[in-house]
């Protein structure tokens, strides 16, 4: 695994964990981390950064895809997917490529 920051920034890029169930319900997502056996939830446009993580596109190419697709100002679209991405992380659901 490569190294990585301790935190996100837009260059990143992360992958889904494989270890990771995925699935949506009303445009909302839960995930079950098989590792730990925990669930999580997301909204959906939690839901949407969930489903463009894919591990190749950088994280300033998704912020650009959100920043087309939601009525927000890019900043806050910025701040909230930085967060997210973080808070994935340090949970395990996601991975650096």
């Amino acid at each position: 695994m490569p190294a990585f920051p301790n935190s996100v920034t837009l260059e990143s890029r992360l992958v889904r964990s494989p270890d990771v169930l995925f699935q949506e319900v009303g445009g909302e997502a839960v995930l079950l981390d098989l590792a730990s056996e925990q669930y999580f939830g997301l909204d959906p446009v939690g839901t949407r950064i969930w489903e463009l993580l894919d591990g190749e596109a950088p994280l300033a190419r998704i912020h650009h895809t959100l920043a087309a697709e939601y009525d927000a100002k890019p900043a806050r679209i910025g701040e909230d997917l930085l967060a997210l991405a973080q808070t994935l992380l340090d949970a395990g659901l996601v991975q650096p490529r």
